[in-house]
């Protein structure tokens, strides 16, 4: 008998602590979302392009101490009431992504009307005549290829960043993640009609270039290897989905198509580079 009651407590205690493990409920504002990480919620609370409504914070010690109070500092400038929390809370709250002890409640970010992109900023410091580069990207739906577009479209220069908007991922938390913050830095915009866009902008001069990555799988437009890539005019370069590669309606947009040659022979299967690698 006493050996049953030594099991009944122990299974008693053991419920209990799995009750204490529990994530508390949060309550979430409507139409919010969670972003989640160091640079993408630094970046949003620094930038004024979401509207922050609560900063959610790991206690810690060290280092990563250091940088919580730069959050506080940053959340208290901007009147966001800041929440101190268990890990639990904030694994529930980004739904067991890779948080780093931070979450940004706040309004999402949406693609740009492609209207407002017609004339770019070219900056205080950059010259009228330089050659503008502009990616395409057609149905690119998985947000961390997404985010790692963006984060490499940024660092590298180019000026614009279009996405078709029928199969595309849109603008997540993830994908503010995969870019690391890039996304919040980084105006994206969309159009629904990715065709008339592309021959707008050749008729207004600008080169379109396509990518392939099996030279042999295009018809009727030239391949060449992106070693030997040169361009004199405005240029657009645009990446196909993940698995279908760029659509026959649009390829045949294209003035040329750009390869990138292999550095062995091949293993079949294993023929293809990951999108946002071969887009970098």
């Amino acid at each position: 008998a006493s050996r049953e009651l030594w099991s009944s407590g122990e299974s008693d205690s053991k419920a209990r602590r799995r009750l204490d493990r529990r994530a508390l409920p949060i309550e979430r504002t409507k139409g919010s979302e969670i972003l989640f990480g160091i640079a993408p919620c630094a970046l949003a609370l620094s930038q004024f392009r979401r509207d922050p409504f609560r900063l959610f914070l790991k206690q810690s010690s060290g280092a990563r101490r250091l940088v919580m109070s730069e959050f506080v500092l940053q959340a208290t400038a901007r009147g966001v009431p800041v929440h101190h929390v268990q890990r639990r809370e904030l694994d529930a709250l980004c739904r067991g992504q890779v948080h780093q002890g931070v979450c940004l409640e706040a309004t999402p970010l949406r693609f740009k009307s492609l209207e407002e992109a017609e004339k770019p900023d070219l900056g205080d410091g950059e010259s009228p005549n330089r050659q503008l580069i502009w990616l395409v990207l057609e149905q690119i739906q998985d947000p961390m290829n997404l985010g790692a577009l963006l984060r490499s479209a940024y660092f590298l220069g180019v000026d614009r960043v279009v996405t078709s908007q029928r199969n595309s991922c849109p603008l997540t938390p993830t994908v503010s993640k995969a870019s690391s913050g890039a996304m919040e830095v980084f105006d994206v915009y969309s159009t629904d009609d990715l065709q008339s866009f592309l021959k707008a902008k050749t008729a207004e001069g600008w080169e379109v270039v396509g990518t392939v990555s099996k030279p042999k799988d295009v018809e009727d437009v030239p391949v060449i290897s992106c070693l030997e890539f040169q361009w004199n005019k405005p240029v657009i370069i645009v990446i196909g989905s993940e698995g279908e590669g760029l659509s026959l309606e649009t390829q045949l947009l294209c003035h040329r198509m750009l390869a990138i040659p292999p550095g062995r022979v091949l293993h079949p299967g294993i023929e293809s580079l990951n999108v946002s690698v071969a887009s970098g």
